[in-house]
């Protein structure tokens, strides 16, 4: 489902005429802007299957620091994978990067370690890794990605649309005060057992993350 379909689903439910454009009047205009931020809100909370990218990083000699570029300010780090020897990156504190590098001289070498040092100027996050980097090898990201508004009309969702639309649904009765006798409590209601259902189903593809084991 589309930017615009998606728009024309929560005007059909406010029993408002579908539009052809979002932007064609002011309230459609509106329902544009909570439908992204009911994305935004669904996204966050689920490391949802369609959002799991890997970005791929050649290190270069004497560099240890080195901006995941398009991941955005609002991405999790799943695992981080020195694809060159064949083995995963441990995360470290940043404390632990400060002794190593400022505390005395840092060793060189292929990376064992990594660990994040706020964001670059245009908002993607910064990722530096231990021992620092001698030579070329491929590092490999996995991460969810999350944060970027729709903008365009034919730009589709890669999470379960239904959440969305019903959350921005919520917003808009909310908004409005209510919508034909249903208040925002019974919509947003509707919006979270949405949510849940389409979590739980999300979830069998990834079991593992749902346990949690003692160390």
């Amino acid at each position: 489902m589309n930017y615009l379909d998606a728009t024309n689903q929560v005007l059909k439910r406010l029993r408002e005429r579908t539009v052809s454009s979002i932007n064609e009047n002011t309230y459609s205009a509106l329902i544009g802007i909570l439908l992204n931020d009911a994305k935004e809100e669904v996204e966050s909370a689920w490391g949802w299957s369609g959002l799991r990218n890997t970005l791929s990083i050649s290190t270069q000699s004497g560099v240890f620091a080195y901006e995941l570029n398009g991941t955005g300010n609002s991405s999790t780090i799943l695992s981080v994978i020195n694809d060159t020897q064949d083995s995963s990156l441990l995360y470290a504190t940043s404390d632990q990067f400060n002794s190593w590098y400022l505390k005395g001289t840092p060793v060189s070498g292929s990376p064992s370690y990594y660990s994040f040092n706020g964001v670059s100027s245009d908002g993607d996050t910064q990722l530096e890794v231990y021992p620092k980097p001698n030579s070329v090898e491929t590092i490999r990201v996995n991460y969810i990605a999350r944060g970027t508004d729709l903008s365009t009309e034919a730009e589709t969702y890669a999470i379960p649309p239904r959440p969305i639309i019903l959350l921005a649904y919520a917003k808009a009765v909310e908004e409005r005060g209510e919508d034909g006798g249903v208040g925002s409590g019974p919509a947003y209601s509707m919006a979270t057992r949405s949510l849940s259902d389409a979590i739980a189903l999300d979830a069998q593809k990834h079991p593992e993350e749902t346990v949690w084991e003692v160390a």
